[in-house]
């Protein structure tokens, strides 16, 4: 078995195993279950996060119901109608996407395409009226992320990006300390991701520039996601390397990143990210102590623990069944979601700014 399945099983076993566990965690919109049938969601894109997470996710939501595929790869349908009991009316090619406009079966479509498709697949599901999650990372550009926030405003649909982590209760925990500072004021940052993924087929779409492959992309949202939310404002300068180890493997795009962030008062964040080395751990240094979540995000959990003794040990029975009945919950109350769009532009315009860095030498201001 390849290190890349080899990956992917653990990471289902771990998906499936957190979905055994009770739920600590409280979830304050839950308080009135809608009386209502539950939310429709089309998967667009059938790729490892959608048949190995997604999918299996969506059986375990109370809002939430998976009726529609839409696929580039017809042969792949019907397995899924198989285990999923999909409609053929809830099927459809990325040609025919924009009909779903004239399905009532399906309120949400989940774009799960590369990162360098985003844009193209959620205007035509904004377009058509459909409500739109997006995976993360939200787009390639700034002007892309716009593009998206633009087409959902003017037909009225909402927009939720898929950090996950956001709506883990560990994680919430400490986005809580950015305002209460239960250890003084933050000094400095260190967030780290990043995984030994192996060397992935040459064809892979995160060896494509033009796709969205890379490090930086990839994974790079993730501790620059984190930086932010645990500071709570937004960085005023970037300073960045990207580096490429195995040379005859990543020839378009970076293999690891590292990032300094700068913000307000003089708080300072050291990120790093890696597609070929193993890295999980937040960790907020403070006047009067710290706190740390390590993993700061891994499908079987996360954990942590601060200065004081403290564990942040809350558990979620499956994060994204979470992130999608709090998505689809907000859908229901027509309520702001979680993590908006503007979330994930902030995320794209740092990435940005950080391959500007690169390409100069140079501090880049935000």
């Amino acid at each position: 078995m390849s290190q890349l399945s080899s990956r992917r099983r653990i990471l289902k076993q771990g998906l499936m195993g957190a979905a055994l566990a009770a739920s600590s965690s409280f979830n304050p919109l839950a308080i009135a279950k809608p009386g209502r049938r539950k939310i429709g969601v089309a998967l667009v894109g059938l790729g490892y996060y959608s048949r190995d997470l997604l999918a299996p996710a969506l059986q375990l939501t109370q809002y939430c119901e998976l009726r529609g595929l839409v696929t580039g790869s017809p042969e792949k349908v019907p397995q899924w109608q198989q285990e999923y009991g999909i409609a053929d009316r809830n099927i459809y090619s990325y040609e025919t996407m924009h009909q779903v406009a004239d399905n009532p079966d399906i309120d949400v479509l989940y774009i799960v395409v590369p990162t360098g498709l985003h844009e193209k697949y959620a205007l035509i599901a904004a377009n058509a009226g459909k409500h739109v999650w997006c995976e993360k990372p939200m787009a390639m550009t700034e002007k892309e992320c716009l593009s998206i926030i633009g087409a959902c405003n003017k037909n009225g649909v909402q927009l939720a990006v898929g950090y996950r982590m956001q709506h883990e209760p560990n994680t919430r925990t400490v986005m809580s300390y950015a305002s209460s500072q239960p250890y003084g004021k933050l000094k400095n940052i260190i967030a780290k991701a990043g995984y030994a993924g192996g060397a992935p087929n040459p064809d892979n779409w995160r060896l494509s520039r033009k796709l969205g492959g890379g490090a930086l992309y990839d994974m790079g949202v993730y501790p620059i996601n984190a930086a932010r939310y645990t500071a709570g404002s937004e960085p005023v300068a970037v300073t960045a390397r990207l580096e490429v180890e195995r040379k005859n493997v990543f020839k378009e795009v970076d293999e690891s990143a590292y990032l300094t962030l700068e913000f307000p008062g003089g708080v300072i964040a050291e990120c790093a990210t890696s597609v070929g080395q193993n890295m999980n751990m937040l960790r907020a240094n403070c006047t009067k102590g710290w706190y740390e979540l390590e993993p700061m995000q891994a499908y079987s959990g996360v954990k942590g623990r601060t200065s004081s003794g403290v564990l942040l040990d809350k558990t979620v029975a499956n994060q994204q069944a979470r992130q999608m009945d709090d998505d689809a919950l907000a859908i229901f109350h027509k309520s702001p979601v979680l993590v908006p769009g503007e979330e994930g532009l902030a995320d794209i315009r740092i990435i940005e700014a950080a391959h500007r860095s690169n390409a100069s030498g140079k501090r880049v201001a935000l």
